[in-house]
């Protein structure tokens, strides 16, 4: 990769809600001093309350968007999100292959905070064989985790064990989320070739969590599309996602969304 310029190429799905999805990717990376650019893979009808409707982009639309983008704009980082089938992360796959200088930042999307799954067995088996380990950052809540790995994730040393184990899958680093574990302090642990490190967060007693894992992996993307290092790089997105949090202007009746534009006093 060449002068970091800040450009996240984003491929994932539309949240009419604005709280998730693409909506908090363009936001994110543009409140981190980034230049965001999308491929938009999916329209969903939603609100705080939950998902009524998807409407999936055709698959020559989505490379298409995302080859527009590459050819003359460029990308230092691509970031995905939920990938609902298996030909979309094979479109990854390909677009990996032929821009081979471009990290890709892998937010795996598989798990609701509910515990339901959200992709298929096809598209489950294409992610954890196909993308994880072209991934410069992979970056799975706990039961995620434990679905790639088949390993279970309950604790600060399980979190660790996991992430071990999707390096020996392929992928250069992982970042076990600890949102969904107990306690009141939230350990984030990434795990690299040659160190691990665990970031704290006090847990907000707060409703307003929609979009917190995008919101987390494009502040990671963006940072590092700017040329800082991935330690540094997590440790400003979880700052921000954590103020984020706390400033979130308490919209809608069910899970809010936080509050993207706080550094800009909104």
């Amino acid at each position: 990769m060449g002068e970091a310029k800040g450009r996240v190429l984003i491929i994932a799905g539309s949240d009419s809600g604005g709280g998730a999805g693409i909506q908090a990717d363009i936001k994110t990376v543009t409140a981190l001093g980034g230049y965001a650019a999308t491929a938009v893979t999916a329209i969903t009808v939603q609100n705080t309350k939950g998902v009524t409707g998807i409407h999936p982009i055709p698959l020559d639309i989505i490379e298409a968007q995302a080859r527009a983008v590459l050819a003359d704009i460029g990308a230092d980082v691509i970031k995905t999100g939920m990938l609902g089938d298996a030909e979309l992360a094979g479109l990854i796959v390909r677009l990996l292959n032929d821009y081979p200088d471009i990290p890709l930042v892998l937010d795996p999307v598989m798990v609701a905070t509910s515990g339901d799954v959200l992709v298929d067995d096809t598209a489950f088996t294409a992610i954890r064989d196909q993308l994880v380990p072209r991934a410069a950052l992979v970056t799975p809540n706990a039961p995620e985790a434990e679905k790639l790995t088949g390993l279970p994730n309950a604790s600060l040393e399980d979190q660790k064990r996991a992430g071990r184990a999707l390096l020996e899958t392929g992928a250069e680093a992982a970042l076990v989320k600890g949102g969904h574990l107990d306690g009141q302090t939230i350990h984030d642990v990434l795990v690299t070739a040659d160190t691990i490190t665990v970031f704290e967060s006090e847990r907000q007693d707060t409703r307003n969590t929609h979009g917190t894992g995008c919101t987390l992996a494009s502040g990671i993307a963006a940072g590092l599309a700017n040329g800082i290092g991935l330690p540094d790089a997590v440790d400003r997105a979880s700052r921000y996602l954590s103020e984020a949090i706390r400033t979130a202007p308490g919209l809608g009746s069910g899970h809010g969304p936080v509050n993207h534009a706080w550094r800009s006093g909104g």
